[in-house]
């Protein structure tokens, strides 16, 4: 049907009712807003229509496919239609605009105006039709019957289930909330200023900010062993062999590993053949002492000889007993892959492994440097290991060091170091995120510290 068929000639109810069909099989807001400005005519002669929304301004212009939004007529729209009531119909002229926009009535408008205001789907109870609203202006050059006024009322009413339905926007959109928030927290004349919503709104929040909370920060954690038997290398040397495994239980006394023996014992030999070759020498000249004098007086030098051997040979015996170490307690031996260690030359005093008692452990965690807040003696710890993030382990800080650390990463780092309160199944070498809580403060503070410690190392205040 074109708008050709669509004229007053024929009955205006039955016309309502087509528009009506038309307006629900409408696919688009486009469509809808094309409906209204353009076939309204269908139920009253009109000259200019135009669609105004309150959260877009002039949508759509009757004979005009895009309003542009900068022309001087849509421009001037814009101003009339922002200034139109919104809670019912009304008929509007040149007379019943302020300033400029009646002046300029006459060139872009005939003389009869009616507005048909609709709220929007933003409507609040309470908040009116102020919401994301709008209406429809149309202008003819007769004056308005009550006849069309009503049924173009009914028709505006129709197509505005028809918009909803289709151009509803999400609660959630960041006008809607706008608005909302707005109407929620306007100002109620009847109410005293200690009762308005605001003032409630804002001294619950002053409320809610002066919180004390625990200030708190979370550092990288690991559980460690709290007193482990650390096995450094004797002596200078290459490891040989291992006799244990990672991770496996030990006892004390028993062996964990051993150097290459090969050079150690060929100069233990050496010292024993000399050490014997002394002796039989010293032999050698106490007979002869006897009847030559020279003889006696070379034994002093041939004893010192003796004991130096000896010393040597001494020497060299406990470098070869030292070279398998035993373990120094029951526990678990704790290092890595014993193929990394086979055959590698390590120097007196490098740490081989560590035996740790079992159930003996503790947290450590590394500190970023931003995040060194004044800790309390025994300040609590919580630590959630990777492994276990619905359960965490509770512990007491024990020591902070004073001076950051370097990491193997590269970063500096405070370490803590905290006892954990009763036994735990976890094992040793578990990774996660400790908790690490300090003093009391507000929670405005708790908030903004990362903030403002930022600001004032940016501005230098």
């Amino acid at each position: 049907m074109n708008q050709a068929d669509l004229r007053p000639a024929a009955d205006p109810l039955l016309l309502l009712l087509e528009l009506a069909r038309r307006a629900r099989a409408a696919q688009s807001a486009e469509e809808l807003a094309f409906l209204l400005v353009n076939d309204s005519i269908a139920l009253q002669p009109y000259r200019q229509g135009a669609l105004w929304l309150a959260d877009e301004g002039v949508k759509c212009l009757s004979g005009v496919v895009q309003p542009e939004a900068n022309a001087p007529y849509v421009q001037w729209l814009e101003r009339v239609c922002r200034g139109l009531p919104r809670d019912a119909a009304t008929t509007v002229d040149a007379n019943s605009l302020p300033g400029d926009e009646a002046v300029e009535w006459a060139d872009w408008l005939p003389a009869y105006g009616l507005w048909l205001p609709f709220a929007g789907p933003a409507a609040d109870p309470g908040q009116g039709a102020a919401g994301a609203g709008g209406g429809l202006l149309l202008a003819a050059d007769l004056p308005w019957t009550r006849e069309g006024r009503a049924v173009l009322e009914e028709w505006v009413d129709t197509w505005r289930h028809a918009w909803l339905a289709l151009h509803s926007p999400s609660p959630w959109k960041l006008g809607v909330m706008r608005r909302r928030t707005a109407a929620a927290l306007a100002r109620r004349p009847q109410l005293p200023w200690w009762r308005q919503r605001r003032t409630v709104l804002a001294a619950a929040v002053l409320a809610v900010l002066a919180c004390p909370v625990r200030v708190s920060v979370l550092a990288p954690g690991e559980l460690v062993p709290a007193h482990p038997a650390v096995v450094r290398a004797p002596i200078d040397g290459v490891v040989g062999q291992f006799h244990v495994q990672p991770n496996e239980q030990v006892k004390a006394g028993q062996p964990l590993f051993g150097f290459d023996e090969a050079a150690l014992q060929a100069r233990a030999e050496v010292a024993a053949q000399s050490l014997a070759t002394a002796e039989a020498e010293y032999r050698q000249y106490a007979q002869q002492a006897v009847s030559d004098s020279k003889s006696k007086a070379q034994l002093a030098l041939l004893q010192g000889k003796i004991e130096e051997k000896r010393a040597e040979a001494e020497y060299l015996a406990s470098q070869l007993q030292r070279s398998r170490v035993p373990a120094p307690q029951d526990g678990i031996a704790l290092f890595d892959d014993p193929s990394e260690w086979i055959g590698k030359p390590v120097q007196t005093g490098e740490r081989i492994l560590r035996i740790a008692a079992p159930g003996d452990m503790e947290v450590e965690a590394w500190v970023p440097l931003g995040d060194a807040i004044p800790l309390p003696a025994d300040a609590p710890v919580s630590l959630y290991l990777a492994a276990s993030p619905l359960s965490s382990l509770s512990a007491k800080v024990r020591y902070v060091s004073h001076e950051a650390v370097a990491r193997p990463d590269g970063s500096f780092a405070y370490r803590l170091r905290a006892t954990l309160e009763g036994t735990s199944g976890q094992r040793v070498g578990l990774k996660g995120t400790a908790k690490i809580s300090g003093q009391w403060a507000p929670l405005a503070y708790w908030m903004l510290r990362r903030p403002l410690a930022t600001i004032r190392q940016a501005v230098g205040m």
